[in-house]
């Protein structure tokens, strides 16, 4: 939500200079808007096709970013020290960093829906072509951030804006056009993420609160849900914070120790081998991870919170 708004401000600025200020929250709006219709898309077939625009943007709008950042130079005052001066600020701002890097590089539950509806039998076990997709979707991972991250940092040093589009001003037309790819990537995004939730909040709804399914049932839980996130991002539209709270809160956790855990009771490898070492080394890191990041970002929350009006 909060994307998806800033995208749309930023391009609205760019081709309409003079136009009146428009304030974040009413493009929040406006992206919301179009949620409270595709939430009521069935499956994830049904947003196959968003899905793969959402795909394309996303290629297109880190290569953008990354090449405008190469065409634009190093701007004159960058700086590549931490940016926080006090030893509080610093520790804090790692912790922060971290749930940054939980978010860009966590796994998520839309995979294990995704294999869910790959046929498996015992002579083809669905392990083998999810693996192969999770392999060719880190890379295109890697190729989306790493040079946005390197290429950015140097040109703007530790001044880049958390989005680093909203640094870029020239030339205005692929500026623009980038921030338009950003609106529709995070637009297929948020249906990825929202359909296991959504089909989590129904089988709550009909097998324990007991309502009967109907279409009324879904409209009404998927519109509140929709109302729901786009009030949080207006209220909370700091973008750095909320990707390194959730990172470490929500992704940490399902990521990087849960599935240890897992694997340890299911399969009870022998204690104190390599399985198991492995396992409770990356239990122990997770749980710190979660720990640390969620700290960082909820201070960094609590900070813009001082500086913000709020629904301003």
């Amino acid at each position: 939500m909060v994307a998806g708004g800033k995208s749309l401000q930023k391009f609205h600025n760019l081709v309409c200079p003079d136009c009146k200020d428009i304030k974040l929250n009413f493009f929040i709006m406006i992206f919301a808007s179009a949620h409270f219709v595709l939430s009521h898309l069935p499956n994830f077939n049904s947003i196959s096709g968003l899905s793969l625009a959402a795909t394309v943007m996303s290629l297109s709008y880190s290569t953008i970013a990354w090449t405008a950042s190469v065409h634009k130079g190093v701007q004159k005052g960058a700086k590549y020290g931490n940016p926080n001066t006090t030893t509080p600020g610093k520790v804090f701002g790692f912790f922060n960093a971290l749930g940054d890097v939980a978010f860009a590089y966590a796994g998520h539950n839309v995979a294990l829906e995704i294999q869910a509806t790959i046929p498996s039998t015992p002579e083809k076990p669905s392990k083998v072509p999810m693996w192969r997709g999770v392999m060719v979707a880190y890379i295109v991972v890697a190729f989306c951030y790493f040079p946005v991250a390197i290429f950015g940092f140097w040109m703007f040093g530790n001044q880049v804006e958390d989005s680093i589009l909203l640094s870029l001003e020239k030339p205005i037309w692929l500026i623009a056009m980038a921030n338009l790819f950003v609106a529709v990537h995070v637009l297929g995004s948020y249906q990825i993420f929202a359909m296991p939730v959504f089909d989590m909040i129904e089988n709550l709804l009909v097998k324990k609160l007991h309502f009967k399914p109907s279409w009324m049932l879904r409209f009404v839980s998927r519109n509140i849900y929709v109302a729901f996130t786009m009030f949080i991002g207006m209220t909370f539209p700091f973008f750095g914070a909320l990707l390194s709270f959730v990172g470490g809160f929500a992704f940490a956790p399902t990521t990087f120790f849960l599935p240890c855990i897992m694997w340890l009771a299911i399969y009870k490898p022998k204690r104190f081998g390599l399985s198991w070492f492995a396992n409770w080394i990356c239990i122990i890191l997770g749980v710190l991870l979660m720990i640390f990041s969620s700290i960082g970002g909820l201070r960094e929350i609590i900070q813009d919170a001082q500086t913000y009006t709020f629904y301003s």
